[in-house]
């Protein structure tokens, strides 16, 4: 491996610290590099904190003349939140800058490149890029499309079904619970619709993890139905989509809880009215829980970028509920997919097509 590649795959790793955190900003690293010598390394910590350059430099100090800069992310260029980091990396007198992608934002888009370019710095683009997307997806599919990146979670036996005939509550191991809290914890919101908030009262928490950042709850409920004692209306951090018309006295229950309410549609939810209206809220990206109603919707309307498939190794028959129909709908559309083990639970990442 070359030195290049080395220092951006440590620089992707230390972006990677940033998760729930710094959303609907990118996740961000960066190394510099003197004399062969790792002497700042910083990422972006927090949204609205200092940008994940600034931090390096901080740690670099006085060796940042002459060295290397390893960056994730093209540098931003304007004043937002903070001052340019463009700026700042003139004045540290770097002489090499490695971006592993361009910044879609619009704001940003090449100009922080010709920035540093025009003040006689150096710039080499595109190494680990690809690595460099795949970090950043969620953030590059809000910047341009203006939605959330949507990622839907689905739990089977190995016969496809979504609940068990045996009574018992949970289809995966402890294993795979532990790692959809850790992908709650990446998503800036999760999404169960009415009969899933009815049947299992979930919390929807991040509460496996030490320090896990809970999503905002979304829920369907075109009538208002829902009990405000539900455990998903436990604190403020909450969303009831409803449809247009209902009352004041209706909506009462959850204004009082803290919650909002999003009216996106007539008859029924209109999803792609709420996804605008999430975005519009700064919600980068969308984690759908359930149930088998709200999967096939999503999935008729092409409103899915990315399906996480647990399957346990067991099959169930009964009165268990199939969602045969859901995946092959998911097989489908799959674009690429790859795999891995929870122990004997098998987990497909697979992203579908456009």
């Amino acid at each position: 491996m070359k030195n290049e590649n080395k220092y951006m795959q440590m620089a992707l790793k230390s972006a990677y610290k940033g998760v729930g955190q710094v959303s609907p900003n990118p996740l961000v690293g960066c190394v510099i590099v003197k004399e062969g010598k790792i002497v700042g390394q910083g990422f972006h910590q927090k949204y609205g904190g200092a940008h994940a350059e600034i931090n390096a430099l901080n740690q670099a100090k006085n060796e940042t003349k002459g060295a290397q800069m390893y960056i994730t992310l093209e540098p931003c260029c304007h004043y937002g939140k903070t001052p340019p980091c463009t700026e700042a990396i003139l004045q540290a007198g770097i002489k090499k800058v490695y971006i592993a992608m361009p910044d879609p934002n619009p704001l940003v888009a090449g100009r922080g490149i010709n920035f540093l370019t025009e003040n006689g710095i150096e710039v080499a683009l595109g190494i680990e890029a690809k690595k460099a997307k795949k970090l950043n997806e969620k953030f590059i599919h809000f910047i341009s499309q203006k939605i959330p990146f949507v990622a839907l979670k689905i739990a089977t036996t190995a016969n496809g079904k979504i609940t068990r005939s045996d009574g018992k509550k949970w289809i995966t191991n402890k294993e795979s619970r532990l790692k959809v809290h850790q992908l709650r914890n990446e998503y800036d919101a999760i999404l169960i619709g009415k009969k899933t908030a009815e049947n299992d009262d979930p919390s929807l928490t991040t509460y496996l993890l030490k320090n896990g950042n809970d999503p905002t709850r979304v829920v369907l409920d075109s009538n208002l139905v829902l009990s405000e004692d539900q455990r998903i209306f436990a604190d403020g951090n909450f969303i009831v989509v409803t449809t247009e018309g209902k009352s004041d006295q209706d909506k009462q229950k959850y204004f009082k809880k803290g919650g909002k309410i999003l009216e996106c549609g007539k008859e029924k939810v209109d999803l792609n009215l709420m996804l605008i209206r999430l975005g519009e809220m700064n919600l980068a990206s969308l984690f759908v829980e359930g149930g088998k109603e709200v999967y096939e919707s999503f999935l008729a309307q092409n409103l899915v970028q990315k399906v996480y498939w647990f399957k346990a190794p067991f099959e169930t028959g009964g009165e268990a509920l199939g969602v045969e129909a859901v995946l092959e709908e998911i097989q489908r559309k799959a674009l690429d997919a790859s795999q891995e083990f929870f122990d004997k639970d098998l987990l497909q990442t697979i992203y579908l097509k456009p």
